[in-house]
């Protein structure tokens, strides 16, 4: 693996499968080195020596201070984090058991502050880094039978408006993405003519890609964007 003096280094959670595997691609093309993460091993093959994956459930705090201790050893530096483990549940409220909503926040928010906090501490060290944190058009559209994820996922917004104000200090920018409906497993299980419901208050009518998501990020990335931080970027174009 490329040592600290190389190349940049990007940490990617839920690589797995779906947008973080694109995302840790992505990086991959740009010639970064690349940190993944996600609770079970990845069955894609990396394309590149530049990939170093852990098996890492980002809701447990020791087992991403334990991640962020290789991370350290490894490459003594951080540039970039990209918060996209996640899981879903569709329910009514009515029908939504406390442990779903439970799982949410531990993934979504408790998993994005102990991955973001940690990211921090080693980021500060070069006075620069990047937070980009995944939320999602359910918040503004306010999906129904998506409560539950959708609270999960307001509160990685104001978690990232907060983190932006305490980490400018060091160099650190965070925003947050939020694509609309892609095609991954999250949504596989949508019957079709809701899906074309859901996607049919966006501007642009149509499912979110990769590419949309890939060209936000690296959007993001630019030194010319420094600027940016504590904002939110929807995809696809959201009604106010």
């Amino acid at each position: 693996m490329p040592n600290e003096n190389d190349v940049p280094v990007a940490l990617v959670t839920g690589t797995r499968t779906g947008v973080g595997r694109h995302l840790a691609q992505f990086f991959l093309a740009r010639g970064d080195a690349v940190v993944g993460c996600s609770r079970k091993p990845i069955d894609w093959t990396p394309p590149s020596d530049r990939y170093a994956h852990f098996e890492t459930d980002v809701t447990s705090e020791e087992q991403v201070k334990a991640l962020f201790g290789e991370i350290t050893r490894r490459f003594g530096r951080l540039d970039v984090v990209i918060n996209n483990a996640g899981v879903a549940s569709m329910n009514h409220v009515l029908l939504t058991p406390v442990a779903s909503l439970r799982k949410m926040l531990d993934t979504h928010v408790s998993g994005t502050h102990m991955v973001s906090r940690e990211a921090a501490l080693l980021m500060r060290k070069r006075k620069q880094g990047r937070i980009i944190n995944l939320t999602s058009v359910a918040v503004p559209l306010s999906y129904e039978g998506q409560a539950a994820y959708v609270a999960s996922k307001a509160s990685v917004e104001a978690l990232s408006r907060v983190m932006a104000r305490e980490l400018r200090e060091f160099g650190v920018t965070v925003n947050v993405l939020g694509p609309g409906p892609t095609a991954t497993d999250m949504i596989r299980g949508v019957p079709k003519a809701k899906l074309e419901k859901m996607v049919s208050l966006f501007y642009q009518k149509r499912l979110t890609t990769f590419k949309d998501i890939t060209g936000a990020v690296e959007f993001l990335l630019l030194p010319a964007s420094r600027a940016i931080t504590g904002q939110v970027i929807y995809l696809g174009g959201v009604p106010n």
